[in-house]
């Protein structure tokens, strides 16, 4: 009975980390590159061999330098001084200089893995904090099941990363009510470390300042000096990490823009002007805000439309959640809010991800639940607090509720990415619903390949791929339908999910006159003419 109280829980937490680093690792292995992969990778690449910038500048460099930890490792080959884009640069890395793909990616991959897991101790610090050891493990499998995270925490991509710095930075300032002089500075470089991976996370910076504050006046003499100070050595702290991140690639900071950097008025390009954030960092926002004046396409419940919908991410979220996961949200949210013990904790675990949340769902992408990866994070945490409820049959409802959530993830081995819930049809449904990074985001070209090998060979295929893969590479000789008059198409037709959801003219015409005969991944659909 001891040795169970002193080992059950590490061993416990042994037991899902283990869990979701098989399944994350088994997903490295088996995808071929999603589409914004390439691009950090090469981007990885340069800031190893030539210490510059100049490539994808939109984002900051922190989270392609973890990915840059695994490249070194796998250490392929490049040619110095690429001039051409860095779409093409990654397309030159992976596929026309001689480098195994799969090796590449597998080790560009493996950092985020690692961070993703370390991150699920945060989950678990945190939760245990507020509601003992049953939270925390409670929360721990809520993050560890979570597909969106094992999804996205297995991909060389920026999402994961700069959501779990959040994270880690809210856990920290909850931590720096007692000890502000230590857990102040590192929370504000954890928030930082955040900003230096993905600028999406700004909007959440006053909200973490307010709440830096906040701790230092819980933590002694309650001065609005002390406070104040707090929140400045926060800021401060964010900022010097930011820098840092940049002069770690290039020491020098020498920075000329690759591309036209357009103007940025009003109150936006003011703010963009006064950060005192290196000049690549502050080109790179005007880059975004760019972006988010471009005319998007959105894809939701079988709709195709211009713009963006503000209730475009709560209905992906719905679908893409776990049924067990939502309750445990909506219940651990009120839990936190109703339970006077538990209310400071409210603005350290739900006010960050409402503002990240607001800014979402206002953007002008609506590509998938990766824009709110964060929720399955601090949600988890304060899902965890549910077994403080004084309600004889709250730990039963948790555990099965758990247990429900433990299914559906299981059951969707290996296809994270396509993942829907029950309530929705399952993985094999979500692309009747949603699009790109939800459903389809390029990388099943490996198993489509060994699929066409096995069942197709010989026939003639078509194939409209949506991802950065090279079909060619992969021994897939296929035409392209949309540059052949319709009666010439015949035989195998292929097309990726994203594709045909936003499919318009030929292509249109062309799957709606084919017949539905296999998939693969629950993201490529083959069809036969």
């Amino acid at each position: 009975m001891v040795w169970a109280r002193m080992w059950g829980v590490p061993a416990l937490v042994v037991l899902l980390l283990g869990q979701m680093a098989v399944a994350m690792v088994t997903t490295a292995l088996r995808q071929t590159p999603t589409i914004d992969e390439p691009v950090y990778v090469g981007t990885a690449a340069v800031y190893l061999d030539e210490h510059s910038l100049r490539f994808n500048p939109e984002h900051p460099p922190l989270g392609k330098l973890v990915i840059a930890a695994g490249v070194l490792v796998a250490d392929p080959r490049l040619e110095s001084g690429f001039d051409g884009d860095q779409t093409e640069l990654g397309r030159r890395l992976l596929y026309e200089s001689g480098n195994d793909p799969w090796r590449v990616m597998f080790w560009a991959r493996l950092p985020v893995i690692v961070l993703t897991l370390a991150f699920g101790l945060v989950v678990f610090a945190f939760a245990r904090e507020l509601a003992g050891r049953a939270g925390a493990l409670t929360a721990l499998a809520l993050y560890c099941l979570s597909p969106d995270v094992i999804a996205h925490g297995s991909l060389a991509t920026l999402d994961v990363p700069a959501a779990g710095l959040v994270l880690t930075s809210a856990w920290l300032l909850w931590r720096a009510r007692t000890r502000p002089r230590l857990y102040v500075p590192a929370a504000g470089g954890a928030f930082g470390a955040a900003l230096a991976t993905k600028m999406s996370v700004l909007p959440a910076l006053p909200v973490l300042v307010v709440v830096a504050a906040v701790s230092v006046w819980c933590a002694g003499p309650r001065r609005v000096t002390r406070a104040v100070s707090g929140a400045t050595v926060f800021a401060l702290t964010a900022c010097a990490a930011v820098w840092a991140a940049y002069l770690a690639v290039d020491p020098r900071l020498r920075w000329g823009p690759p591309q036209h950097i357009p103007a940025v008025g009003g109150l936006r390009g003011l703010a963009v002007q006064l950060l005192p954030l290196p000049e690549p960092f502050r080109d790179g926002m005007r880059l975004q805000f760019a972006l988010e004046n471009r005319p998007w396409q959105g894809f939701l419940f079988g709709e195709l439309y211009a713009g963006s919908l503000w209730y475009y991410l709560p209905f992906a979220l719905l679908v893409k959640t776990p049924l067990g996961a939502l309750a445990l949200w909506a219940a651990g949210a009120v839990t936190v809010t109703a339970l006077r013990p538990l209310r400071p904790a409210v603005p350290y675990l739900l006010a960050a991800p409402a503002v990240l949340l607001a800014a979402a769902m206002y953007g002008s992408r609506d590509f998938g639940t990766r824009y709110a990866v964060f929720l399955p994070m601090f949600l988890a945490v304060a899902a965890g607090c549910v077994v403080l409820v004084r309600w004889r049959w709250a730990p039963v409802v948790t555990g099965a509720l758990v247990a429900f959530v433990a299914v559906s993830s299981l059951r969707t081995f290996p296809y994270y990415l396509p993942y829907s819930n029950e309530a929705f049809g399952g993985p094999e449904r979500t692309r009747y619903r949603l699009h790109d990074s939800n459903v389809d985001w390029g990388q099943d070209l490996g198993r489509l390949a060994d699929r066409l090998h096995e069942r197709y060979r010989g026939e003639r295929i078509w194939l409209v791929y949506k991802g950065a893969g090279v079909p060619e590479y992969y021994g897939i000789d296929a035409g392209d339908p949309r540059r052949v008059p319709p009666d010439v198409v015949h035989g195998v037709l292929v097309v990726s999910d994203s594709a045909a959801a936003k499919a318009t003219g030929r292509l249109a015409e062309l799957v709606a006159g084919s017949t539905r005969i296999d998939q693969v991944g629950h993201s490529i659909t083959i069809y036969r003419r």
